[in-house]
């Protein structure tokens, strides 16, 4: 092999080693950049999912509240009416003892 054919082999596989060299440095930055780009979508993705539960929770702790104060506007309904009739049940529970005694 000539002195030339040398060099130039020589000179290819420098220009091969720095190709692969620069190759490996893009792909390397490329895969950072990637891995930055996922972490922050992560990152995104997280702080909504925290912001909605957070309003799922506003919300549930709301119609919770809401359906409690209407269970107990009902129940307060129902107590008044089975205290009145209770009420009228020992009127009427009192006369009958009265007339028993005054019977017998």
């Amino acid at each position: 092999m000539s002195m030339e054919a040398i060099v130039r082999v020589t000179a290819a596989e420098s220009e091969a080693k720095a190709a692969v060299q620069a190759a490996e440095a893009k792909a390397r930055q490329k895969l950072e950049e990637a891995e930055a780009a996922g972490r922050a979508a992560v990152e995104a993705a997280a702080a909504k999912a925290d912001a909605e539960l957070r309003e799922l929770r506003l919300k549930a702790e709301e119609k919770y509240r809401s359906d409690a104060a209407a269970q107990m506007e009902t129940l307060e309904g129902r107590k008044a009416a089975l205290r009145a009739s209770a009420g009228e049940k020992l009127d009427q529970a009192a006369a009958l003892i009265v007339e028993r005694i005054v019977n017998n």
